[in-house]
């Protein structure tokens, strides 16, 4: 049988009193240990998750800044601006053959903007005249003109497009786009003819004397008389 071999001076309470002792020290060592280990593991954890995957897609911008090709002053004071909506309803049809077999019928909703503007490309050429006590002063200006109808095509949209067999089958074969151009063309100048009826002018006046009347007393001249010719003579 084994036997316990201990100190001379140590007796058997002692030696089982210390495995305790030994347990708990290992323990602490054991926790310690782990206390350690932990926060190391996550600062590890970190470090791994901050690395890029070799198979990662990275974007290189390499694009030259903007360039300034030309500075040009503004010769128009667009005044006023009126937005336009208009349906196109054109039918397109081959003669002698019915509409069924050869033909088309398309309704476009349009919608546009036309801009009423003044030039002032005049205003340097004696147009401006100023009191000898500088309070006040007069200006002559040319009637306003009506701009080229811009034709919103993000926001226009075709409403019906009815088409004949042979058009269908053509354009199955030859796989291209319709072509709506002629219709946003008619648009514009649908949008054209009815600012020309509208008060656009007129409202193009009233904000551009506004605009210099408040400019010129801003510059210390109460008084800014603003006189148009007559929109016969600046027709667009």
């Amino acid at each position: 049988m084994p036997t316990l071999l201990q100190h001379p001076d140590t007796s058997a309470a002692q030696v089982v009193a210390r495995r305790p002792r030994r347990l708990r020290r290992r323990l602490v060592a054991a926790g310690i240990g782990v206390a350690v280990v932990v926060p190391l593991a996550g600062v590890a954890y970190d470090r791994i998750s901050d690395w890029v995957t070799p198979f990662d897609q990275q974007v290189v911008d390499r694009s030259t800044p903007p360039l300034l090709l030309a500075l040009d002053d503004l010769q128009e004071y667009h005044a006023a601006t009126g937005s336009f909506q208009v349906v196109i309803d054109q039918e397109r049809d081959t003669r002698y053959v019915p509409s069924a077999i050869s033909g088309e019928r398309t309704s476009l909703l349009a919608t546009g903007s036309v801009d009423a503007y003044v030039d002032f490309t005049g205003l340097d050429t004696g147009l401006v005249q100023l009191s000898a006590d500088g309070t006040s002063a007069s200006l002559t200006l040319p009637a306003p003109r009506l701009d080229t109808p811009q034709v919103d095509v993000a926001n226009s949209r075709v409403l019906d497009r009815d088409r004949g067999l042979l058009d269908r089958v053509g354009d199955a074969i030859a796989d291209e786009p319709v072509d709506d151009s002629a219709l946003y063309a008619a648009a514009g100048e649908r949008m054209a003819a009815a600012a020309a009826e509208s008060d656009l002018r007129a409202r193009a006046e009233e904000n551009t004397r506004d605009m210099l009347t408040g400019l010129g007393r801003s510059f210390g001249v109460p008084d800014v008389t603003v006189t148009f010719a007559p929109a016969a003579d600046a027709q667009s």
